[in-house]
């Protein structure tokens, strides 16, 4: 058995930043990598307007192709009742995501640039959308800028709470906490995951941290420690805002999957994933970028006691 669950978000989260469009096969391989090698989840996709996120407008068709692995969840992220659709039309057809994620902010002002929505609008939208998708897909509640905005500062922890229990309302148990732009640091974590799990004990939370100010990964141990299982990461650190849709300055990538599995493994963590495997996928990631990532483990190797182990 595994102590944590991490959900590899490269193909979805990570090329979102991309603006060149990453060819279907390479995508398709790579989710079938990252399954073979112990990710109990995978961010596959998203049903975005491909005139906005181009890179996505192949999702159906990468659906088709992806080999599954029993246990395994495959998500796509869902932005309105058009892309539940088209997520429904995709399982009827016996290929689709087996579970969707649905994007809220914590802030007016993210939720106008990102979902180009209100807040009042897009809860609107989101419980129309579980309407929709009904007793279909494992459903993730997504709640962006959860520990600060960066249009309008902090974030209270009673709105955060209250975005809970929305999500809870509508039968919602899998709720992420974003630090969409590294404003988080570990007080505020430990304050705010604790306060979570105590308020909403049958809600399952995931933490999903970028490094944008170098606190992925200390964050991340300090959600661990406030009781957090479940975890985001992308291989070599990348992703952040579309490409077309900027928020935020400097560097907004995600915590790295390498440098996180290494670090809770080190700890005496279990992920289940394979760590030899893991680097040589990484090393894929790269070349098929055609640049150095973010990722410390690549460059440096995992522990010793692990690469001995």
């Amino acid at each position: 058995m595994n102590d944590v669950v991490i959900c590899e978000c490269f193909a979805r989260d990570g090329l979102q930043h991309e603006p060149d469009f990453v060819p279907t096969d390479a995508k398709v391989a790579l989710i079938d990598q990252f399954g073979a090698i112990g990710f109990e989840r995978v961010e596959a996709t998203s049903y975005s307007n491909p005139a906005v996120v181009p890179q996505f407008g192949d999702a159906s068709d990468l659906l088709r192709r992806i080999a599954r692995r029993p246990g395994v969840f495959y998500k796509a992220t869902c932005a309105n009742v058009r892309a539940v659709e088209r997520a429904l039309v995709d399982e009827a057809a016996g290929f689709g995501a087996n579970e969707i994620s649905l994007l809220a902010s914590a802030s007016d002002s993210h939720s106008e640039r990102n979902l180009r929505r209100s807040r009042q609008d897009q809860w609107q939208n989101i419980a129309d959308m579980v309407a929709a998708a009904g007793q279909s897909f494992r459903k993730v509640g997504t709640l962006s800028v959860a520990f600060g905005c960066p249009f309008e500062g902090e974030v209270s922890t009673a709105s955060v709470l209250q975005d809970v229990e929305r999500f809870a309302a509508l039968g919602v148990r899998l709720v992420t906490l974003g630090d969409t732009t590294g404003m988080a640091t570990p007080k505020t974590v430990k304050a705010l995951f604790g306060d979570a799990i105590a308020g909403f004990p049958d809600v399952t939370f995931i933490s999903h941290f970028h490094d944008t100010r170098g606190t992925g990964l200390v964050n991340c141990m300090a959600a661990f420690d406030a009781g957090v299982r479940y975890f985001d990461s992308a291989i070599g650190g990348v992703g952040g805002h579309p490409a077309k849709v900027k928020y935020g300055g400097g560097h907004t990538g995600n915590v790295s999957t390498e440098d996180l599995v290494n670090l809770l493994e080190s700890e005496g963590i279990r992920t289940g994933v394979d760590l030899a495997t893991m680097l040589e996928v990484g090393r894929a990631c790269e070349q098929l970028l055609g640049r150095q990532l973010h990722s410390r483990v690549i460059q440096s190797g995992l522990h010793p006691a692990l690469a001995a182990a």
